[in-house]
């Protein structure tokens, strides 16, 4: 008997290291907008891995925290249930490639600078890189996997 209880026990522990491991690593975002239709929409649930910016990819979604806005004209969507508020947009260049044309830099720079990245959404209304600039690599949370309930993006 104390075999049975003692392997029960064993493999709750097991399974509540891996619930927490997973927790760490994976994070379920709601998609609050059209920045990214017809890709994602308003109300899709995404299930998004945390990553750091040199694992991220040109072409990936990314969710990130918005940048802020100096001018106070550009207001970030509502808070999620953590109190953050997250942008899912899609990542079109990264350290060291060129600044794409419609992105405003502050003098000469030509390439996007280490620990920033550009960022565009698939919407022509996304607020996003066109408006805000650089994206820093702080308020990255991760690359978007997949649509719960639906295909990997």
């Amino acid at each position: 008997m104390n075999l049975i209880s003692g392997g029960l026990l064993a493999g709750v522990a097991v399974a509540a290291a891996g619930v927490l491991l997973a927790r760490r690593r994976y994070v379920v975002v709601t998609v609050d907008g059209v920045s990214m239709a017809p890709t994602l929409n308003d109300g899709d649930r995404i299930l998004v891995r945390r990553r750091r910016l040199d694992q991220v990819s040109r072409g990936d979604v990314v969710v990130l925290e918005p940048t802020p806005d100096p001018t106070g004209r550009i207001l970030p969507g509502p808070p999620g249930p953590d109190g953050r508020r997250w942008n899912i947009k899609r990542a079109v260049a990264l350290p060291g490639d060129p600044v794409p044309p419609d992105v405003p830099v502050e003098g000469d720079v030509e390439r996007v600078p280490a620990g920033a990245l550009v960022v565009f959404g698939d919407n022509e209304r996304s607020f996003d890189s066109r408006q805000r600039g650089f994206f820093h690599e702080d308020r990255l949370l991760g690359v978007a996997l997949r649509r719960l309930g639906g295909s990997s993006l």
